[in-house]
Parts: C-alpha cells; sequence; structure tokens
C-alpha cells in the first residue's frame, strides 16, 4: 500500500485531458465555408487614433488637408539636438467625431474605414479633383490575459486579425487553459459585451468574434487541473501526512 499510495497521488491530481479539451478544429471537415470573410472591416471607435494622409496631383493643393508634423525630442540621448519627425493624428471624440482641416467636424465613429474614405473622397472632392486619401488606425490594440503562455497588451499592425492570430503572437493558450469557453471582451459605442468561444469546435470560424476589434480583452480561464493544482498546492505536506499517518495506523491494525 505504501507504494501504491505515491502513483496514487500522482494520477489523481495529475491525470492527462481528454483529446477533445485540447485540439482544436475538430469538426472542421464538416463545416460549411465562411460567406463574407474577406469583407470583414472593424468599426472606427471613440479614442481611436487616426492617420489621415492627403495626396493630389499637385501637392501644394493637399497640404491645407493634412496635419502638419511635428518634431519629437530625442529621449534616448539628453545630448543629442535632433529629433524624430512625425505625423500627427486624429483623435476620435467620445461623439465619434474628428476635426478635419479645412472642411471641421467630421463623424466616423461607427464607420467602417471604407465608408470614412468613401466620405471624405466627397468632401474633399469638392476642392481637389480625384484626392487620394489614406487613412489608418494607430492604436489598434488587443489585450490577451489568463492561461496564455506570454499574456499582455500587443499592438497590431494592420486592422484585420482573428482570435487564433492573437493567441499565436502570445505564444498559445499553455496546457492549462480551457479551449472551449475563451472570454472575448468587447465594447462598442460605449457599451461592454461578452462573449464565450469554443476554438475546439471549428464552427467559432463563423462567430461575430472570429475577428477581433481594437481593444479586445481575450481572457482564457483556467482548467479543472490548474485549478485543483493551486487548491491542494498549499496543503500537500498537510494531505500526504495524514493520509500517510492513516495508512500507518490501517498496516498496524490489520498486520
Amino acid at each position: 500500500m505504501k507504494k501504491t499510495f505515491p502513483l496514487f497521488v500522482f494520477f489523481l491530481f495529475f491525470s492527462c485531458a481528454s483529446k477533445k479539451d485540447i485540439v482544436y478544429y475538430q469538426n472542421i471537415d464538416g463545416l460549411n465555408r465562411p460567406e463574407n470573410a474577406s469583407s470583414y472591416e472593424v468599426k472606427i471607435q471613440p479614442d481611436d487614433l487616426l492617420m489621415i494622409i492627403v495626396s493630389a496631383e499637385d501637392p501644394e493643393i493637399a497640404i491645407p488637408f493634412n496635419l502638419t508634423s511635428v518634431t519629437l525630442p530625442n529621449t534616448t540621448n539628453l545630448l543629442a539636438t535632433t529629433g524624430q519627425q512625425t505625423i500627427q493624428s486624429y483623435l476620435v471624440d467620445r461623439n465619434g467625431n474628428i476635426e478635419f482641416p479645412v472642411i471641421g467636424k467630421i463623424q466616423v465613429g461607427g464607420l467602417s474605414r471604407t465608408e470614412v474614405l468613401q466620405s471624405l473622397k466627397e468632401k474633399i472632392g469638392v476642392y481637389i479633383k480625384n484626392p487620394i486619401i489614406n487613412l489608418r488606425i494607430m492604436n489598434f490594440k488587443v489585450s490577451l490575459q489568463g492561461e496564455i503562455n506570454m499574456p499582455g497588451t500587443y499592438s497590431v499592425a494592420s486592422e484585420r486579425i482573428t482570435l487564433i492570430e492573437a493567441l499565436s503572437m502570445a505564444k498559445d493558450l499553455s496546457i492549462y487553459g480551457r479551449r472551449d469557453n475563451v472570454l472575448v471582451i468587447r465594447e462598442i459605442n460605449g457599451i461592454k459585451s461578452y462573449n464565450r468561444v469554443d476554438i475546439t469546435k471549428a464552427d467559432f470560424i463563423n462567430s461575430p468574434f472570429y475577428y477581433l476589434a481594437q481593444n479586445d480583452v481575450i481572457y482564457v480561464e483556467p482548467n479543472k487541473t490548474k485549478i485543483n493544482a493551486a487548491a491542494v498546492g498549499p496543503n500537500t505536506s498537510v494531505i500526504i501526512s495524514a493520509v500517510s499517518i492513516l495508512i500507518s495506523l490501517s498496516v498496524l491494525i490489520f498486520k
């Protein structure tokens, strides 16, 4: 009995997880192809920082429609006299508006990048023939918490990232993370939503949360193995001592 006790404790607390709890996309072979996936675009939200650059055949004509560049001081070397030049960005206010040169206040909140570009082309087209407009969200980021190998906040260079890509940036879930109940916290127009995604089932590809929006928070909760280990951990020595005493007493009684 003394020899089998350590094996009993090992298998009790560290039993292997089943395949269905770990493997992704388990039913992908029978999944219908998602429709209009390529047309996905995020919506611009309050507090977004937008870089908008207007160009024209005659560069002088476009100058009034662009914010001026500013020179940031070189903070890495106090003795340096040169700085880094950067283009100013537009901050979307709480009402979803930006103040644009010449044109004035423009509503951009809740609109996609394509919709904002179309609106700007119509307004600037009054002054410039065939303007070329470049728009980009500068502060697109997502945060990953919980049972993630590298939790943290990650900046996204593009404006299109999937949940799986975000998890990959953070080196995937740990072995103790629940893959069937990933929480995605999203705020749209000041209203937060809380959504559960099961990434072991391939049909999450068709979910509204397959593609992430800026400032999404992804939380991966621990599985039962991690929770049990955390609960038992501080009391392991006490439990082992108590069971050892009981085993010793049993051996003496039934000897």
